[in-house]
């Protein structure tokens, strides 16, 4: 560790060079930079880098190597998962929003710090679209690298599968391009190896033609969920890979409502092809629910977690159902059972993204208001999953769960990875810099 005066004369050089913004611990702004929308995560950064272009992020990790600082990076997302570390350098990517869309190529290049709903806003002029995240506020570069399952995924394969290049700062403050002919074992472990290897300041990736899209979002009575969730079931074994969706079982952190269930149909096509497919679920007593459905608000404490499904027989649906029936009240929770197959798939089986043979993913999600209520409901998130843990693959989406351990960590970036991952980072990052979050050790 620096000497503490030589930490202030580096400080008070970073805040002279950085064409972005400079917190440290008293600053005025340095509290609402440093919060995440998650209450549960209470980090404290020795700095805080909010930068403004790549030229900053150089210097920002100059900085901290200088400093013997580890670094967090955070994209320009909610943040739910933390993306900042006690004493360390957090490089803040959110003023790096820009979304530069190619329609000759059919090509995005999107700035480390932009969203989903960035993303969404350039490309929809063109008729374009990325398969992007179920939430439009998720960072892209996150949910991208870390090889996240988003909305279209049937349709048009996982997000990572489209990443046509990465334009990285690594822990020596270098800039490395990664694609299939520049530094190919980056670009590999960039398919859903995570953020431990750099920081990501763009992703350029392909995007697809999509000229019509349809949604339905129907909502049930709780006791009529074993019926719904069939319905959805047949509906995903009998059409097409361009049908997708979800069925949820939510409550809402307003207490506007009891706890409802949902099933969301969506499809890539027109309205006419939704509402045949749509038969099974219009068929059931029901209601058109209005608006999209509601994220996690920020500020309540949230928990969370996945499981990878290799069917969903009936005795699933039961278990699912059962849970669902349950939800705790009040807070915001949901129980999500989410189609996979389909274009994912018949994707490339060669990166590390294991659980792209399931058929169907499980996505409990809890939201509550004080520190009492952090037991019960990581308890129930727990509890959510065993449930189903009979039909489980084994894999995980990693990006759907939080720190449970290294095990989990192997069951979402694929044991027979592994090593391949942690030879790559003793070559970009052999003191293990960027080591927060889902990242594996240099051999």
């Amino acid at each position: 560790m620096a000497s503490l005066s030589k930490a202030r004369a580096a400080l008070a050089v970073l805040r002279e060079d950085l064409a972005g913004d400079v917190f440290a611990p008293g600053d005025p702004g340095y509290d609402g930079a440093r919060a995440v929308s998650n209450a549960r995560i209470d980090r404290r950064p020795a700095v805080i880098a909010r930068c403004a272009d790549v030229a900053d992020v150089v210097r920002a990790v100059r900085f901290a190597r200088d400093l013997d600082l580890h670094i967090a990076v955070r994209g320009g997302g909610h943040g739910l998962a933390g993306g900042s570390a006690d004493g360390a350098l957090l490089v803040d990517l959110g003023r790096m929003r820009t979304v530069t869309v190619d329609p000759a190529d059919e090509a995005v290049r999107v700035g480390g710090g932009a969203t989903t709903s960035d993303l969404d806003r350039a490309s929809r002029p063109y008729g374009l679209v990325a398969t992007g995240c179920h939430v439009p506020g998720a960072g892209v570069a996150g949910f991208v690298l870390g090889g996240g399952t988003g909305r279209l995924d049937r349709a048009f394969g996982l997000a990572v599968d489209d990443l046509i290049a990465v334009e990285l700062v690594t822990a020596d403050a270098e800039r490395v391009h990664a694609s299939a002919d520049d530094n190919p074992e980056l670009f590999w472990a960039l398919h859903g190896g995570g953020g431990g290897f750099g920081v990501a300041t763009a992703l350029t990736l392909e995007v697809h033609e999509l000229p019509r899209y349809a949604v339905a979002l129907l909502r049930y009575p709780p006791r009529d969920g074993p019926d719904v969730v069939r319905a959805f079931r047949e509906i995903i074994r009998t059409g097409p890979d361009e049908v997708g969706g979800a069925v949820l079982c939510l409550t809402d952190a307003q207490a506007r409502s009891g706890p409802r269930c949902c099933a969301l149909l969506t499809y890539a096509g027109g309205e006419s092809g939704l509402r045949e497919l749509a038969g099974p679920l219009l068929a059931l007593p029901h209601e058109a629910e209005p608006g999209a459905l509601p994220c996690l608000p920020w500020g309540v404490r949230a928990h969370w977690s996945a499981e990878c499904l290799d069917a969903l027989p009936d005795a699933a649906v039961d278990a699912f159902c059962a849970r669902a029936a349950n939800l705790p009240v009040p807070g915001a929770y949901r129980l999500a059972l989410v189609p996979l197959g389909g274009a994912i798939a018949t994707g490339p089986h060669t990166y590390p993204v294991p659980y792209r043979d399931a058929s169907w993913l499980l996505h409990p999600c809890a939201g509550w208001a004080g520190p009492a209520g952090d037991a019960p409901a990581t308890a129930w998130v727990r509890d959510a999953c065993a449930d189903v843990r009979p039909w489980s693959t084994g894999a995980v989406c990693l990006g759907l769960v939080g720190d449970e351990g290294p095990e989990r960590l192997r069951a979402g970036l694929g044991a027979g990875n592994l090593l391949r991952l942690a030879k790559v980072k003793r070559h970009y990052d052999p003191d293990n810099v960027f080591r927060f979050g889902h990242t594996v050790e240099p051999v």
